[in-house]
């Protein structure tokens, strides 16, 4: 397995991998996850770490930097490739990455329906600091909101 930077040439396999891992969503909004145009816009902002094995992209997260935060998103693992600890690695090599460009804090956001999320992320180290709306374009089919958590990345030792 290597886990590295995502290239322009990961952009149709990492749109694939994100709405197939995101796909178990639709109990609750009826549309994929990314569409070619939200996808472009997380490439020119931040960046994606991927990893693949035997050539093929099997989990991936989304970094982007704001001063000496980083907000973590879009963890996506294949579903076939699931509980074999992959977004756990993701993580933490996001955090890497993050403490590496000068980030002092890794903040994520999640909906507050995946509630098998929390006890996981709370168990990385992350802690919830409050809650966000859930955006008004996106339809959904029962009323929900973001949970806003946040990690302290502390310094890398020498």
């Amino acid at each position: 397995m290597n886990i590295r930077m995502a290239t322009e040439t990961d952009f149709h396999p990492l749109l694939q991998l994100i709405n197939t891992a995101f796909d178990l969503e639709r109990f609750f909004k009826n549309e994929d996850r990314l569409d070619v145009s939200k996808l472009r816009g997380y490439f020119n902002k931040g960046n994606f770490l991927v990893l693949e094995e035997e050539g093929r992209l099997i989990a991936c997260v989304y970094i982007e930097r704001d001063g000496d935060r980083a907000y973590l998103g879009l963890l996506s693992v294949d579903p076939s490739q699931q509980r074999r600890g992959l977004g756990r690695r993701l993580t933490a090599a996001a955090e890497e990455f993050a403490r590496e460009m000068g980030s002092r804090f890794m903040d994520l956001t999640v909906v507050n329906l995946r509630t098998e999320l929390l006890p996981i992320y709370k168990k990385l180290g992350y802690r919830i600091t409050g809650t966000a709306p859930f955006p008004a374009q996106i339809s959904v089919t029962q009323p929900c909101h973001f949970i806003c958590m946040t990690k302290e990345l502390g310094h890398r030792e020498p």
